[in-house]
Parts: structure tokens; sequence; C-alpha cells
């Protein structure tokens, strides 16, 4: 309940407090503007305060404009006038700024009604309200040469008629002698959709007319851009470095008739076709007789003649060493083509003089790398280790020829091929006596003779040790194959011999059997 002193004076009914005592503040409708000067009864019909009144716009105020901008009026329109001051502001809000002309129009020019308040929407292309302006145009007829219908691709909305200044021209830039105002120059037809950007289209005379070089007669493109620029004059951009002969050196500065004397199509990029009179004069080496190659570029740059940069490094022959000082004609003397690589195709002569040690008689090979550095013939580098029998301990300084008395070459590698005196020569024990093998590394080291690496007693059966030591005399005493050591006897040395006895002292023993082998199954030790 509200207060009646809250809004009326004890004299009388119609009588007013002022102010009001209520705050119309706390409700969803404060009372600011010409809403502040509202007689309540306008609003509260019912003079029922606990009716809810609704607050929007509409519930009060007729819409004038019929539903064509929204029913909420504080998007124009303030509590304290109908009139609204930002209508430019409006329009850019909607995405169509009244900008150039477009600023001074009447809303009715734009928004037409038989309601003047009355603000349909209009779309923001150009088009939605100059459809009869681009159907009406003659110069250039825009609908028949395709035009665009957005306007401002080529007229300045900040303008105040339609003249342009910038159509967009982007699709054929125009630039430095293309930048021309009269468009009729390329769109002779009227028809401003089938004006070719091919250069030909325009420039044929031009190309048919040159004569510093005759375009036609060389065989030139027709596409300007190949080699022109837009700018005025026909200025030249050639760049023969983005063709695949790039010029350089002395070739930058040649008068390009001195290559391109039969036309520029096709013209062969090779060395000799432009310099096989030079090719054919050399002395100093003849070119020609010395079958070098007719691709200058393999020795000389594009500055000089003189300065030839052949690298024999980059062939299938480096020099190092002594080749780096050696004529070229010893090794060239029947010319450059074909020579061979091979040691011998140089130095046969020398390698039949050796005598120290001869290499023809003791089967060396002719490859002399294989021994020799590329600095003298002294510095022998051969390297016994790289081959089937590497060199250890007394072989390392043995000398050659105790090994290679008949030649260097198919040497056997055995033991016996040098040691067979020394093996004969054994007496403790004599090895051909006792049948050992002629293999001297089974025992022995490379090192010396002795010590051997033989081990009977830890290799096979004590005989230096145990009870065996100081039984035998011989190897021959249990081995009784002179030419199989492997095969020994232990009945023989014991007195065991009767093998009845035997057996009877073995009755009890799983798997005996009177044989030497059986004795050492089970007496390994001696024992």
């Amino acid at each position: 309940m509200i207060d009646c002193a809250a809004c009326h004076v004890p004299d009388n009914w119609t009588s007013m407090r002022q102010p009001l005592g209520f705050d119309h503040d706390t409700t969803a409708l404060p009372l600011i503007g010409l809403h502040a000067a509202v007689d309540c009864r306008s609003c509260h019909t019912s003079m029922r305060f606990d009716t809810p009144v609704a607050s929007d716009c509409v519930a009060c105020h007729s819409d004038v404009h019929a539903m064509t901008v929204g029913n909420d009026c504080s998007r124009c329109h303030t509590p304290q006038t109908w009139l609204v001051n930002d209508i430019p502001e409006l329009h850019e809000q909607n995405g169509f700024p009244l900008i150039g002309v477009h600023g001074n129009l009447s809303c009715v020019d734009c928004h037409k009604s038989d309601n003047t308040l009355a603000f349909s929407r209009l779309g923001n292309d150009c088009i939605s309200c100059h459809q009869a302006d681009y159907l009406a145009t003659q110069n250039p007829n825009h609908a028949g040469a395709g035009f665009s219908s957005n306007c401002v691709e080529c007229h300045d909305p900040m303008g105040t008629g339609w003249n342009t200044n910038f159509a967009n021209h982007d699709f054929f830039p125009l630039t430095g002698g293309h930048e021309i105002q009269d468009c009729a120059r390329c769109h002779t037809t009227g028809n401003f959709t089938d004006a070719s950007p091919v250069c030909s289209s325009c420039h044929m005379t031009d190309f048919n007319a040159t004569s510093d070089p005759n375009h036609a007669a060389a065989g030139f493109s027709t596409d300007c851009a190949t080699c022109h620029t837009t700018g005025p004059g026909w200025t030249s951009s050639f760049d023969h470095n983005g063709t695949s002969f790039p010029l350089h050196g002395t070739h930058a500065t040649t008068d390009c008739i001195q290559c391109h004397a039969n036309g520029y199509a096709g013209t062969s990029t090779t060395c000799s076709a432009c310099h096989l009179d030079d090719y054919n004069s050399t002395t100093e080496p003849d070119h020609a007789s010395s079958g070098f190659s007719q691709d200058c570029a393999l020795c000389h740059d594009e500055t000089a003649w003189g300065n030839a940069t052949f690298d024999h490094n980059n062939t299938a022959f480096p020099l190092h060493g002594t080749h780096t000082t050696t004529a070229c004609i010893e090794c060239h003397a029947n010319g450059y083509s074909g020579t061979p690589t091979a040691c011998s195709a140089c130095h046969l002569d020398d390698y039949n003089a050796t005598t120290e040690p001869n290499h023809t008689t003791a089967g060396f090979s002719t490859d002399c790398a294989s021994c020799h550095d590329e600095t003298s013939w002294g510095n022998a580098n051969f390297d016994h280790n790289n081959t089937d029998f590497p060199l250890h301990g007394a072989h390392t300084t043995t000398a050659c020829i105790q090994c290679h008395a008949n030649g260097y070459a198919g040497t056997p590698t055995a033991c016996s091929a040098c040691h067979m005196s020394d093996y004969n020569g054994t007496s403790n024990p004599n090895h051909a006596a006792a049948g050992f093998p002629t293999d001297c590394a089974e025992c022995h080291s490379e090192s010396g003779w002795e010590p051997t690496t033989f081990n009977h007693d830890q290799q096979y059966f004590p005989i230096y040790s145990g009870t065996h030591n100081g039984e035998w005399n011989t190897c021959a005493d249990c081995h009784n194959n002179s030419s199989d050591f492997s095969v020994f006897t232990c009945i023989d040395c014991h007195e065991h011999d009767n093998q009845n006895s035997v057996n009877n002292d073995h009755s009890d023993v799983n798997g005996y059997s009177y044989n030497s082998n059986a004795c050492f199954n089970c007496h390994p030790n001696g024992h």
C-alpha cells in the first residue's frame, strides 16, 4: 500500500504534492525528459497503481513508421525530443554511411513510400538505388560492356557526380605507357569486354616495324612483356640471365648480332657454335690435334681465354706430388683424348729398369701406386699387412729375398715353404720322427721359436707333472703311431698287459673296455 500523502495534499484529492513523494526511478521506467511532465493518468488509466503498466515504447506511442524501423523508439529518439539528430551515425551503424553526395539527400529520395515516415530497409549495394542509372549509361554502356554493378569499383562515393578518375583496371594495370585517359585507344569496338590483354592485339604494327633488331625476321616472341616494360619508349627489360644462357664476363658486352647472326630463335648455346675458329687456331697446346673437348667452359671462364681453369683433380686422374710439375706433353704425347690412367702407360720403362728388387723377375704388379706414392720412387709404402700374409714378430725384420727368392708373384704362405729346414733340424723333440705337423704356427709364435705354446700337461695329458713325470723317455713311448699323434697307448707302458688280470680288476666298473681310450676316459690325469 502507498500512503495517500505521498501524492495528495490534505486540502483536496485533485491537488497533487510537488514534488510527489513516490520515486518513479525505482520502477522499470524512470521519468526523465518529457516523461517527467506527463500526467500520471496518461499511463495509469485505471488509477490502480498496483496494476503493472508496460514500459516499452509502443505501449504508449503509436508507430508512425509502420514497423519499418522496429518498435524500439529509443534506437533513434530520446525522452527529451522526437527529433533525430544523428541520422548519419544511424546509417553508418546499418552499414551505409551517408558520405559524399549521399549526405545531401532527403530521406524520401531513397526511402520512397506513400507514408513519408515509413523507412523500409533498402539494400546497401549501389545497384539497389542505381539500377536505372546503370542501365542508362551510354559512354560506355555498362550493361553491354559487362561492367560490374558495384559502382564504387569505378566511382568515388565521396564525389558529387558520376565522373571517375579511378576505374579499377587492376586486371590490366594502366602503368607507364599504358597510363592513358582515352579508353577508346584500346577499347576500339565500344564494347569494354572484348579488348584482349595480349600485347600483339595492340602492338603488332610496332612489332613489324622494328629494325634494331628486326623482331619478325629474328623470330622474336610477339609477347612484348618478355623483353619490354610498360615504360614510355619501349624500354627493354630483356634479361639474358633469365634464359638458359646467362651472360657473364665478356659475353655481357658482346654485341647481340655476334651470336644471333642467324636470328634469335633456336640459337645454340654450345661454345663451339661461336668459338670453333678460336678452338682451331690454338697452338699452346693445339686443341684440335690434342683431342681437347670443344666445350670451352671445361677449362676457360668467360672473362678471358688466358684464364684457363682446367683442374686435373676434377677428372679421373687427380695430380699429386711430382705429377703436378710434370709437363703435360710427357703424358699426353699422343693427345689429350683417351689418355690412359694406368701407371704402366707412363712408367713401364721405370718398372723394367728396377734392380733392387727387379720388379719384372720378381713378378711385381705394374700398378706403381700399390707400393709407391707420387712424391718420389724412394717412398715405397708397400704394406705387407694388407696382403694375405701380414708380418709380425721376426717376420718384420726378415729380408724380403729370404721368402721371395723365387719372385714376388705367387709366394706361398705356408710355414713349411720357408721353414722346412728348421723343421727337419729339430731334435728336442725330433719333429719329423715324432710326426709333428709342419704348420709351425700351431706351437710357435712369430717372435721366436721359443717359447712354444705347446703345453702337453694343460692341453692333453700330464706328462711333466703327476705320476707320469719322469716315467717316459720319448714321445714314442705312448704315441706308437709316428704319423698320427692322436693315437696313443696306455696298456703298452703299464703292467696291465695281461688283459685277463685287467678285466678281473675292472669287473665292477660300468662301461669298462680293454683299450687305451677307455683308460684315458677314466684316468684323464693319469691316476
